[in-house]
């Protein structure tokens, strides 16, 4: 005898219920929540852009020390450096400190400023800038990075100088701020003229009218004491000099400004330039078709 089948037959018990599968398949596609910060995506842009960096460290880490250790010949040893004195120290003892930072900064600025030019010239800045990351995320994301290579640069340029010049610990926290609030205004100047550039000829412009001029008439390699007006009151309005010389003072405790003044004058301009760089990201400028 055949049992007829009832409705019920026709469905497969292995079928799941209709309502938790459209559960599954609501809560798959509905957006992913983040708290006020994307903290997991933050990390991942800048883990992106050390990486970066390291990746080539025989361009980005070894050849800035080379490039140190060869302007501290031509100075120190080809000028007769050695013989002379500057800010009551041996000069070459006065000129370590501004090479370090030096090395620190022009790398910093390069790596910010190229990571974007080259994403934007070859088209790929939207990966960038789909993820979920606000203005505020994408512009601590690479500064960060930026910062992470002028402090590696530094302590690398550092240690290498050692066996040739002492170098002493005066002031340990001065060292430490100055190297990081440096290495930061440069990453945010390199944000800014990445976002800014076009193409590689307009970055190359403003590393070669705006970072080198600044960085070269700060004192890096004098004392601005010797400077007669108006360019000693110049050089006292550059950004760069007080970086410079607070840098040195913590190594060296000679100092031809006053520090307090340079470290609310290196915050202020960290901030303003922050600014600038979260603003361009926020409106999209020259980063929207």
């Amino acid at each position: 005898m055949v049992r007829a089948m009832s409705p019920k037959d026709d469905v497969p018990m292995t079928t799941p219920p209709a309502a938790p599968l459209a559960a599954e398949v609501s809560s798959a596609l509905a957006p992913r929540r983040y708290g006020r910060v994307n903290w997991r995506g933050l990390w991942t842009l800048s883990l992106r852009e050390i990486r970066r960096f390291l990746k080539v460290y025989t361009q980005t880490v070894a050849a800035p020390v080379v490039t140190t250790l060869l302007l501290l010949s031509v100075f120190a040893l080809a000028l007769g450096g050695l013989a002379r004195e500057m800010g009551g120290r041996p000069f070459a003892e006065f000129l370590a400190p501004g090479l370090i930072i030096m090395a620190m900064v022009q790398n910093a600025f390069a790596n910010t400023s190229s990571s974007l030019v080259i994403a934007k010239v070859q088209g790929n800045i939207v990966d960038s800038l789909m993820p979920p990351l606000s203005a505020a995320e994408l512009t601590i994301g690479f500064a960060a990075g930026g910062v992470a290579r002028g402090v590696v640069v530094g302590a690398v340029v550092a240690i290498c100088l050692s066996p040739f010049v002492p170098l002493h610990a005066h002031a340990p926290l001065l060292i430490v701020f100055h190297g990081i609030a440096a290495s930061l205004l440069l990453s945010l100047i390199g944000i800014a003229g990445g976002i800014w550039s076009d193409k590689f000829d307009h970055i190359a412009a403003v590393t070669n009218f705006v970072v080198t001029p600044l960085a070269f008439l700060s004192g890096t390699f004098y004392t601005i004491d010797r400077l007669p007006e108006p360019w000693h009151l110049i050089a006292l309005g550059n950004p760069f000099f007080y970086m410079i010389d607070g840098f040195r003072y913590g190594f060296i405790g000679h100092t031809d400004g006053n520090v307090a003044f340079g470290v609310l004058m290196m915050l202020a301009a960290n901030g303003a330039l922050l600014w600038l760089c979260h603003r361009m990201f926020k409106t999209g400028y020259k980063l929207r078709a």
